[in-house]
C-alpha cells in the first residue's frame, strides 16, 4: 500500500489501493477528505482504521453470499476449506497461505473441514458473529 515505502500513506497510495480493489473512479475530493480525517500523518495502523470505514458496505451480504453460492453446487451452505484455499491461492489476486489462515480464524469450520459461508458472509459485512 505504501508505494513509495516512506512509512506513510499519501493520496497516491490511497488511489492505488482503491484501484487494486476495483474502485478506479475515486474522486480527489473523497481522497482529500479521507486524508483530513486523520489526526496526523497516516501510518499503517491509522490507514487500516480509515480505509476500513470507507469500504464498509462495499459489497452487501447478499452479494457475498451469491458469490459463495456459485461454488456450492449442492446448495448445502458450506464449502470445503481446502477448495476455498485452492481458489484463493490460484486465482487473480492470489492470497498467501498466511492470509487464508487469518481468514479461517473468523470462519465457522466443522470437523469435516466444511466452511459455513453464510456465517462468514455475515462476519465480513457486519464484523462479528450473529447471536443466535
Amino acid at each position: 500500500m505504501d508505494q513509495n515505502r516512506d512509512g506513510f500513506i499519501d493520496k497516491e497510495d490511497l488511489k492505488d489501493t482503491y484501484a487494486s480493489l476495483g474502485k478506479i473512479n475515486v474522486k480527489d475530493d473523497e481522497l482529500d477528505a479521507m486524508l483530513k480525517e486523520a489526526t496526523g500523518p497516516i501510518n499503517f495502523t491509522m490507514f487500516l482504521n480509515l480505509f476500513g470505514e470507507k469500504l464498509n458496505g462495499t459489497d452487501t451480504e447478499e452479494t457475498i453470499l451469491n458469490a459463495f453460492r456459485m461454488l456450492d453446487s449442492d446448495a448445502k451452505g458450506t464449502i470445503h476449506k481446502d477448495y476455498i484455499k485452492l481458489l484463493l491461492m490460484s486465482q487473480t489476486d492470489k492470497m498467501t497461505a498466511e492470509e487464508i489462515d487469518q481468514l479461517f480464524q473468523f470462519a465457522s469450520i466443522d470437523a469435516a473441514g466444511n466452511l459455513d459461508y453464510k456465517a462468514l458472509s455475515y462476519i465480513i459485512t457486519h464484523g462479528e458473529e450473529k447471536e443466535e
